[in-house]
């Protein structure tokens, strides 16, 4: 059973460049949506924001531009920092939290951005992750949750996030589900890793196949890896890679890089993430695009919302077809939802999904 969840605080800093009441609409209905109560909070210098920093439930704080409130130090593991513009250098209160981990910087989603950061605070305080490194670089890492029930076999859900492969975009977009599977029993990892806008295509594959293998190394049951988006994409390939997958689930998955490309799918960004064109770098498309590999050799569950972009629900009929005929086992699930109902744990497509996945956890 999850545990209660307090009240949320929103604390927004001077000389913040947004609407103060949009910010509240938005928190408001994230609130609702989430089951709790808060409320939004314009602090007016440092004092007043140590003073909110003390408040003993989720906090999550929109700090603007001034140098005194930025660089306020000492992490909490119940505050989550956002900025609603793209920001390399997160506030120096990321320092390390109490419980050794650092601390949380979301950026770069605009206001919509606030929605993540509300969702994360409240799912991190309902449910503590236990954060493990696979490397040194501070993107190297996963956030474990063990169900309540431990005895017997344990199965394990690896998830890997999307986002076109981009840095503002990171391992917060699972944290709902990593809830949502640990209450039906599994153990989940939510991982993160380097994107390739910063770090380049090797650094992501290598990561992702990296913490993949790391929680299948101590798995007492399956092995479930389950992508969203560009996550779908590898998952998939860390599938195809790694035999111990014994599930595989694309969630609105960019599942043929080549048309991908072809198409300037999200401007651009297959190219950027793979460093070239399709007919630039042939061999990284056929080592990375799921309909170049098939067949994988793993069962494979792939989710699409047909409400999603046309261009992704394409790839995703095509690729299931492929992979059928190619000798795979597949499962085909189209459902009404968007790009993100496959992501939400309170929507019909998620749930039907879940219900494939509980099957397989033995």
């Amino acid at each position: 059973m999850i545990s209660p969840i307090p009240n949320v605080l929103v604390v927004t800093g001077p000389g913040l460049v947004a609407d103060l009441r949009l910010l509240t609409e938005v928190a408001d209905r994230e609130f609702e949506a989430l089951g709790v109560s808060g409320k939004v909070s314009a602090v007016l210098d440092a004092s007043e924001l140590r003073t909110a920093l003390e408040f003993p439930g989720p906090v999550v704080v929109v700090p603007g531009p001034e140098p005194e409130i930025r660089s306020m130090s000492g992490g909490r593991p119940n505050v989550v920092w956002l900025d609603l513009a793209k920001s390399e250098a997160p506030p120096a209160a990321l320092g390390e939290t109490g419980d050794g981990a650092p601390g949380t910087h979301i950026h770069g989603r605009g206001v919509w951005g606030l929605t993540w950061a509300i969702r994360h605070a409240v799912h991190r305080s309902r449910w503590p992750a236990k954060r493990v490194a696979y490397g040194e670089h501070p993107d190297q890492w996963a956030e474990v949750r063990l169900p309540h029930e431990t005895a017997g076999t344990m199965p394990v859900a690896v998830l890997v996030h999307g986002g076109f492969w981009r840095s503002i975009w990171a391992a917060d977009l699972m944290d709902a589900l990593s809830v949502d599977l640990a209450e039906r029993g599994f153990a989940t990892w939510n991982l993160e890793y380097r994107r390739a806008d910063l770090h380049g295509w090797a650094a992501t594959t290598e990561d992702v196949a990296t913490g993949v293998a790391l929680a299948a190394q101590g798995a007492s049951g399956p092995v479930v890896a389950i992508g969203h988006s560009a996550g779908g994409q590898l998952a998939l390939r860390a599938a195809a890679d790694d035999p111990r997958i014994t599930l595989v689930v694309s969630l609105a998955g960019v599942l043929d890089l080549v048309e991908g490309d072809r198409r300037h799918l999200s401007s651009g960004a297959v190219a950027a993430a793979l460093g070239g064109s399709a007919s630039e770098v042939p061999e990284v498309y056929r080592r990375s695009s799921p309909l170049e590999r098939l067949p994988l050799g793993v069962s494979q569950l792939i989710v699409q919302g047909g409400g999603d972009d046309l261009d992704l629900v394409d790839l995703g009929r095509r690729y299931a077809r492929a992979a059928q005929e190619s000798g795979d086992e597949v499962i085909y699930l189209e459902m009404s939802g968007d790009h993100f109902d496959v992501i939400d744990r309170a929507s019909p497509i998620w749930r039907a999904t879940a219900g494939v996945i509980a099957e397989h956890r033995h």
